[in-house]
């Protein structure tokens, strides 16, 4: 009898601590569908939803917060601030499992109009290079550049400036694949395409290198 009252115990137990209602907390990211292609997201009053779920441990155990993420259609978009309500049916949770609180409640995006301008890019080059040689004509390619974006920022574009490229103490030629500084952050390249420099580093001719000497070193 001891030993069968222990397995029931067990059981009793199994059950309890299988069925019985907890709550957990989870971070849902936030995504945004059908956006209207002239339009871009230049802020959002949060990009993740807070709910607490209860349910029972079997349930939750079952609950991947991995695959959870809460999705806002903004096909109808209009510029401007828009407000959606966080709707919790959208969650797809294991039976048995119902949120029962989400923070925040509602949704606040600024939507702007795209724009897009091609600019210059401009090699941002610093140093000097090795005694006796100096820099040559610049080479960029391409040399100029797609930007889309939010259209007040990319509007006030009229180029794009490279990473810092060192020279100093060179006496060969520079060539580089760099990223480019756009100076904002909702603007962006319209193609992804590397952007190459190259920097011809030249002798000096002899008689400019005597006028130096002759002249102090001074260059007019």
């Amino acid at each position: 009898m001891g030993g069968f009252a222990l397995g029931i115990a067990t059981l009793l137990w199994g059950i309890a601590h299988g069925s019985s209602s907890v709550e957990r907390g989870f971070d849902i990211p936030v995504s945004f569908h059908d956006l209207p292609e002239d339009l871009v997201i230049t802020g959002q009053s949060t990009d993740s939803i807070d709910i607490r779920v209860r349910g029972s441990r079997a349930a939750l155990r079952n609950l991947s917060p991995a695959k959870l993420d809460y999705v806002v259609d903004v096909a109808g978009a209009k510029p401007g601030l828009s407000t959606y309500e966080v709707d919790v049916s959208r969650f797809d949770l294991p039976r048995g499992a119902n949120v029962v609180s989400r923070s925040p409640a509602t949704l606040e995006v600024d939507f702007e109009r795209r724009g897009r301008r091609s600019v210059r890019i401009r090699p941002d080059i610093e140093g000097e290079p090795a005694p006796g040689f100096l820099l040559g004509e610049v080479q960029i390619d391409p040399p100029r550049v797609w930007l889309t974006g939010a259209r007040s920022e990319v509007m006030r574009l009229s180029e794009v400036v490279t990473e810092t490229i060192e020279v100093a103490g060179q006496s060969q030629p520079v060539e580089r694949e760099v990223r480019l500084s756009l100076g904002g952050g909702h603007v962006w390249m319209e193609q992804s395409q590397p952007v190459r420099v190259r920097i011809p580093i030249e002798p000096v001719e002899g008689g400019a290198v005597e006028a130096d000497q002759r002249g102090g070193g001074k260059r007019g």
